[in-house]
């Protein structure tokens, strides 16, 4: 199975956009907030580039609120981490362990489910 990778290439106006290559078929992508689903994430081939696709995710306004807030983009048929972004609101951190604290709860929250559902399907 080829390593699959997602690279950031920029955030605008409220949309994170990254390159994923290594898929050889139109990837299925699950974006999380706090261990729940954030709708609208888009993935489309490159029209420049074969087994290339572009990706983009919306950030919903309603989840930015004063502190750090961590997404996370996996590949859902193999629950593997792709990606991750923080945004950061409110006061200015002196230093940048909030961010890697918050990105550490979302991969621990991500390996209990991946945890649980292994066990219920060797029960």
């Amino acid at each position: 199975m080829p390593d699959i990778e997602l690279t950031k290439t920029r955030i605008q106006a409220g949309v994170w956009e990254g390159v994923l290559t290594g898929a050889e078929t139109l990837p299925d992508l699950e974006v999380t907030h706090l261990a729940k689903p954030v709708d609208g994430a888009t993935v489309r081939e490159d029209p420049e580039t074969p087994s290339q696709f572009l990706v983009r995710v919306p950030i919903p306004v309603e989840l930015l609120s004063e502190g750090v807030q961590t997404f996370l983009i996996t590949d859902k048929s193999t629950d593997t981490r792709l990606a991750a972004f923080t945004i950061v609101t409110g006061q200015p951190l002196d230093e940048d362990f909030r961010a890697e604290m918050e990105l550490l709860r979302a991969e621990l929250d991500m390996l209990k489910r991946a945890f649980r559902r292994h066990c219920v399907a060797t029960m």
